[in-house]
């Protein structure tokens, strides 16, 4: 497991998208990670689509399911397959900024709260399906994050898991100048492997389904991103102060950084696909 050398917490994660609020949604849009080219002609706002509805296909989403977005950003996830598959959805985000963003655009069937996924009271086994987008990275207590999400699902529940990885045996120096710089100045508090992953899932209670390696596919995210980054630099006055003095402009490194993580390897996405078994309590 990659660990920065300064600690982060849920509270450093919801400051940081607090304070990024206006970048993000202006470099990148309502979705809070990245595209999938499953062609390669998408468009960036089809390509970040792309990648819900092929968590959804993962999960073989059925009309009236219940289901929880674990990290669901400004809810755009929620709404999407809200409307596309019928299912019904509660989201958990820790930005006070997201969770606003959200409320102002309701939906019936999307319940958007503002709380720590860890501390979320849902009651047992009261959901069909479970999903984290690129939201796990940001969980101090990952073992825990799959055990609430055991505890809450009903046997045979489905859970998929969109996950930043770190190389497996990563050298010295892409973990001292590539993944320990992005997970400090990405308010993570570690970035595990697809093995530590598979093992903690499998740890809760969880069957490993199936894993899919996307690097590939969702790459460009970056190169797309930066280059906006700079075209809004140049044009808006509030990016400019935030990338200068914000708490966070530090982050702004991490563009080029998660560029050359791809291209060396030293980073991988993954997608799991995880069940819990029919007959499964708590472990």
């Amino acid at each position: 497991m990659i660990v920065p050398d300064t600690s982060q917490t849920a509270a450093a994660v919801a400051d940081h998208y607090d304070e990024l609020d206006p970048i993000y949604r202006r470099v990148w849009g309502e979705h809070v990670h990245h595209g999938f080219w499953v062609t390669g002609r998408e468009t960036p706002a089809q390509a970040v689509e792309a990648l819900s509805d092929t968590v959804a296909d993962r999960l073989r989403l059925a009309p009236d399911e219940v289901c929880v977005d674990i990290g669901c950003g400004y809810g755009s996830t929620a709404r999407q397959l809200a409307a596309s598959r019928g299912v019904r959805v509660t989201g958990f985000t820790l930005s006070a900024e997201q969770a606003g963003y959200a409320a102002s655009r309701p939906v019936d069937g999307v319940d958007i709260r503002l709380g720590d996924w860890l501390a979320n009271g849902l009651t047992d086994a009261s959901a069909d399906a479970a999903w984290a987008i690129e939201s796990s990275e940001h969980m101090a207590d990952k073992p825990g994050f799959f055990e609430e999400a055991h505890r809450v699902l009903t046997p045979g529940g489905r859970f998929v898991i969109c996950a930043w990885l770190a190389e497996t045996g990563a050298t010295g120096w892409k973990v001292r100048h590539l993944l320990e710089p992005i997970c400090r100045e990405g308010r993570l508090p570690s970035m595990g492997t697809r093995e530590e992953y598979e093992a903690m899932a499998v740890a809760a209670g969880f069957t490993v389904v199936g894993y899919e390696d996307v690097s590939r596919d969702v790459a460009r995210t970056w190169t797309i991103c930066l280059r906006r980054f700079l075209k809004v630099l140049l044009v808006d006055r509030g990016t400019r102060r935030l990338a200068v003095r914000g708490r966070d402009r530090i982050f702004m490194l991490s563009l080029p950084r998660l560029i050359l993580a791809y291209r060396t390897g030293a980073m991988r996405y993954g997608i799991f696909t995880l069940s819990k078994g029919t007959g499964d309590t708590a472990p």
